[in-house]
């Protein structure tokens, strides 16, 4: 049975599903649609074209779906997705899309995102990722499955962050991050392989063991860096851990890739990639 409390604003043309609860002083708009069993607890605001999946649950003082924070927005009918099963904390805020970028902003199913954390427009968000506390994306991101955003981390517009990659607290991140990889840093570096995230999805030692090697041989290897992305896939041909490594870095973006830091300062200034 669906409840809204008497305080809550449900504007006409709003889609609600089976079983939601819309707390005190919600304000939802004409264009959203909320699935199945949504629970939105008091104070939420739901703008735009906006729709959420079933079983989301959204907390106090979250803004989702208003226009993005760009001055190419022309007013347009963009859009913001969210999958089901998410969990969406106090303060929150995700904005619709740009009409030059698709229109629309998404965010995938099982997803968590702490307090006051962000995703700005046309972000492409995957499944079962961790924002932690203030944590936020610029526009044009692109998130892989299970990764985690640390608290206060920030990713610069057009950064592609990889399935399964960790990135630390209070961290900048300007440069792609491979999957599985493991930056921190005020110029975020890779550090390693997030090795704590692939134990939780139930990876091997044997997984982890491979894509270690291969990640110190791309990274640490000798020789141009291309040309061991080359020897790497050939040696590792077949396996889909490290496939999806070579693939995302062959398949590249509008942004560098990001390394681990120069091992000394006779390297200060070398291009390796």
């Amino acid at each position: 049975m669906t409840t809204i409390d008497p305080s809550a604003r449900v504007a006409p043309g709003a889609t609600l599903g089976k079983d939601v609860s819309i707390g005190p002083y919600c304000i939802i708009g004409p264009n959203v649609v909320l699935g199945d069993g949504c629970r939105l607890l008091a104070h939420v605001h739901l703008a735009g074209h906006t729709s959420i999946g079933a079983n989301t649950v959204i907390y106090p003082f979250a803004s989702l779906g208003t226009p993005p924070q760009s001055v190419k927005y022309r007013g347009g009918p963009t859009k913001l997705i969210v999958g089901a099963n998410c969990e969406i904390r106090e303060h929150v805020t995700m904005n619709t899309g740009t009409e030059d970028a698709g229109g629309t902003t998404e965010v995938g199913s099982g997803c968590l995102f702490m307090v006051g954390s962000h995703v700005a427009h046309d972000c492409r968000l995957g499944n079962n990722i961790t924002f932690a506390n203030n944590a936020s994306v610029a526009g044009h991101v692109t998130v892989g499955d299970y990764v985690f955003l640390g608290a206060f981390g920030g990713v610069h517009q057009f950064v592609r962050i990889g399935e399964g990659a960790m990135i630390g607290g209070v961290s900048g991140v300007r440069d792609d991050v491979i999957p599985f990889g493991y930056a921190v840093g005020q110029h975020a570096k890779l550090v390693g392989i997030n090795v704590v995230g692939m134990k939780r999805r139930g990876y091997s030692k044997q997984d982890m063991h491979r894509l270690r090697r291969a990640y110190k041989e791309l990274f640490a290897g000798t020789g141009n860096f291309r040309d061991r992305v080359v020897s790497v896939a050939k040696e590792f041909d077949g396996d889909p851990l490290v496939g999806k490594l070579i693939a995302f870095i062959n398949e590249g973006g509008e942004r560098q890739l990001a390394h681990p830091p120069l091992r000394n300062s006779a390297l200060a200034g070398r291009e390796d990639s």
